[in-house]
């Protein structure tokens, strides 16, 4: 795995409240694997669907590890979870992977557990991974998404894409959004969020 500490990007590390509970954000980890795995296999089939586009009944040993292979520098992955009776819970993710065409842009992905949609985590995980890509020198955030993904057209909106149907296929969204350097919100001591609405999906 392309695994480098020194690229790790402690400035994504934070703690919030949600729901009423702590919940942890911070970059994946090599040793993430199994925690990945029981949260992809923990989704609904519709989730899983929106969030591959195809379906899944879980991650395939080969997948598993192309979304573990993360090394912070052009595939950045940041991770949610909550902790009780010492045991970490993966409940959400985003990511982004920078284009290979266009060093600039980057294609990001979003999911978060079924329990947990509606509380703004996903807003959260998207509006950070954004501002973490921007302060990268990425200026362009782009994905497709199904048009039938009304959470994810919602949340994109919200964020700040604009949304256009591809040509290539009716089926397909384009979610592109123009990047600006801006700090990465913060939280204070009591895990109060600041720079992040928690009224998204």
């Amino acid at each position: 795995m392309r695994y480098h500490i020194s690229r790790y990007p402690t400035p994504l590390i934070d703690v919030i409240r949600l729901a009423g509970q702590r919940v942890i954000l911070r970059p994946v980890l090599a040793q993430d694997a199994d925690l990945q795995s029981t949260f992809f296999a923990g989704l609904s089939d519709a989730a899983r669907y929106f969030r591959f586009m195809t379906r899944l009944a879980g991650l395939s040993t080969a997948l598993l590890q192309r979304m573990s292979d993360v090394d912070h520098v052009h595939h950045v992955a940041l991770l949610a979870g909550t902790f009780a009776q010492g045991r970490e819970t993966m409940i959400g993710e985003a990511r982004y992977i920078v284009e290979a065409s266009d060093p600039l842009s980057c294609e990001f992905a979003v999911a978060v557990a079924d329990a947990w949609r509606g509380e703004g985590l996903a807003y959260i995980l998207l509006e950070r991974l954004a501002a973490h890509a921007a302060s990268t020198g990425l200026r362009r955030m782009v994905a497709d998404t199904i048009a039938t993904n009304a959470a994810m057209i919602t949340l994109a909106t919200r964020v700040g894409f604009t949304i256009t149907r591809k040509r290539e296929d009716g089926r397909l969204l384009r979610l592109e959004k123009n990047l600006t350097c801006t700090s990465l919100p913060t939280s204070d001591a009591g895990g109060q969020l600041h720079g992040a609405r928690r009224t998204a999906a």
